[in-house]
């Protein structure tokens, strides 16, 4: 089903109902006064009138009662169709667009004929089945009041004409007339909103005529049309309580254009302003050297410090994200504040989780039960570029007197040759596949088998389909890896360290 965000995008709609008072004048009076008091708003205009075909709509029995309150009301204003036709004919030749409400199923055939734009459907219709019927038979979009209904029939309806695929927008509404303030219940548009994201939600108006903060209110809540009764007091005719004037409609319609500026754009991040950045930016924290920092040496927290003011140029606390790597391009001085053009810059962030997602892919696989919280290192020995030749993902468990690491190799990753003169390991292989060079000697191991690593015994490790193992040892400690290749031994910045969350495993990673 489409969900008609355009057409039903900030659009106001001026409900005549039966204020024209059964003379086509009148009626047609409203309608010009309506359009000076439009003027000057960037919004969506509509007019809409009310069609029921009495002969059908009234008992035979009741059409001469005068103390029924409706058959009274709508006899005494009744026009005829060609009336209908010059009302809706002079509200689009003045702009506006035209909907009409039905209250049977002549009128949604008159309806059809006059060529209206919108087919609306009235609070007292909403569950009116041979009526939706009906309705759904046009090609019309849908506009639906929904006061009185339950959620259950508000689901129902919706999922009739989605099933129709019919463009629709529900008007949250409250048929009390009028509306007093604290009746207005506009929390129902967030609950509409929530429960129907892909379709257009309005509000329909019934509160007093001089109340203009409901609609400020409705706007904030994301209501995207808005609904109001409308008429012209003249010497011969008065106006009833909900229906607004000429001046009302002003005021109201100031009211929403203010709410719509304070609420400012809405499905995406705002931009912010020049000032705004320049007065956040005042405050953030710069970054400092702590010590002498080296050409070539990586920035981190372990030789800056955060502290104000900032510099222009400088980096600032903000900056050191956890896949942003900062490379000294020059010495720079004790206390002397890091600078964008003293360093070369990398974003990591897009590889990192790259990487993440394809761990994840093999983790999901193999069905290792994890811990919730992981402390995880992504090793790239050459670089994360080279991660996938030369690399590996581990999992650190635990690291007492004894150690438990979880490693992942990828398809086709290799660990290059190294050894270690203070622990000795123990590899248990879980899942898939993993070849392993111990003194001199390759060996090709597959889930369940065991290999012990003694201290100062080289050794390297790869897999063809990808693999995961336990790595079980004694301590580890951080200078107790000794690697063949002098380009890994120089490569100081060969780690990347992040938290992994087991709930990773069940959601899309961006």
């Amino acid at each position: 089903m489409s969900n008609g965000k355009n057409i039903f995008n900030k659009l106001f709609i001026f409900e005549m109902a039966n204020n024209h008072m059964g003379e086509v004048e009148h009626g047609i009076k409203i309608i010009r006064m309506f359009q000076e008091a439009c003027k000057g708003f960037d919004f969506k205009f509509a007019f809409k009138f009310q069609y029921r075909d009495l002969d059908t709509f009234i008992h035979p029995d009741f059409k001469s009662r005068t103390d029924i309150k409706y058959v009274k009301r709508f006899m005494e204003t009744n026009i005829t169709e060609e009336q209908k036709k010059l009302l809706k004919d002079e509200a689009k030749k003045l702009g506006f667009s035209a909907i009409c409400t039905p209250f049977d199923e002549n009128s949604v055939a008159l309806i059809e004929k006059h060529d209206y734009d919108i087919v609306k459907i009235a609070s007292c219709s909403f569950t009116d089945w041979p009526l939706l019927e009906r309705i759904a038979q046009t090609d019309k979009p849908i506009i639906a009041s929904t006061a009185g209904a339950s959620l259950e029939d508000i689901d129902k309806v919706v999922s009739f004409f989605e099933h129709r695929d019919k463009v629709i927008c529900l008007m949250h509404c409250v048929g009390e007339y009028p509306t007093k303030r604290e009746n207005l219940q506009l929390n129902q548009i967030d609950l509409l909103r929530t429960r129907y994201p892909e379709i257009s939600i309005g509000y329909s108006t019934h509160e007093s005529p001089d109340n203009t903060d409901a609609v400020g209110i409705a706007v904030g809540k994301g209501a995207t049309v808005f609904e109001r009764h409308v008429g012209v007091k003249t010497e011969k005719y008065d106006l009833n309580a909900y229906s607004s004037s000429p001046e009302h409609v002003s005021a109201w319609l100031k009211s929403a254009a203010g709410a719509f500026e304070m609420c400012g754009i809405s499905g995406k991040r705002y931009d912010g302003t020049d000032k705004e950045r320049s007065d956040l930016r005042g405050l953030q924290r710069g970054i400092f050297a702590k010590g002498p920092i080296k050409k070539g040496e990586k920035i981190s927290a372990a030789n800056t410090f955060c502290a104000i003011p900032n510099v222009e140029k400088q980096i600032v606390a903000n900056e050191m994200s956890k896949y942003m790597e900062y490379i000294a391009d020059r010495d720079i001085e004790k206390n002397g504040p890091v600078l964008l053009t003293d360093v070369t810059t990398s974003n990591l962030r897009d590889k990192v989780l790259k990487i993440i997602n394809q761990v994840k892919t093999i983790l999901v696989e193999s069905r290792v039960a994890l811990p919730n919280r992981m402390e995880m290192e992504i090793s790239h020995h050459y670089g994360i570029d080279k991660f996938y030749e030369w690399g590996a993902t581990i999992i650190n468990c635990i690291n007492r007197e004894y150690c438990k690491k979880l490693i992942i190799l990828l398809p086709g990753q290799n660990h290059p040759i190294h050894y270690h003169s203070k622990k000795e390991e123990t590899f248990h292989v879980l899942f898939g596949d993993m070849g392993v060079h111990l003194d001199g000697v390759d060996k090709e191991c597959k889930a369940g088998d065991m290999i012990i690593v003694e201290r100062g015994k080289k050794h390297s490790f790869s897999s063809k389909k990808g693999a995961i193992f336990e790595e079980i040892s004694t301590t580890h400690y951080k200078d107790d890896s000794f690697y063949d290749d002098k380009e890994v031994i120089n490569n100081t910045n060969r780690k990347t360290a992040l938290t992994f969350w087991a709930d990773w495993l069940l959601k899309p990673i961006s």
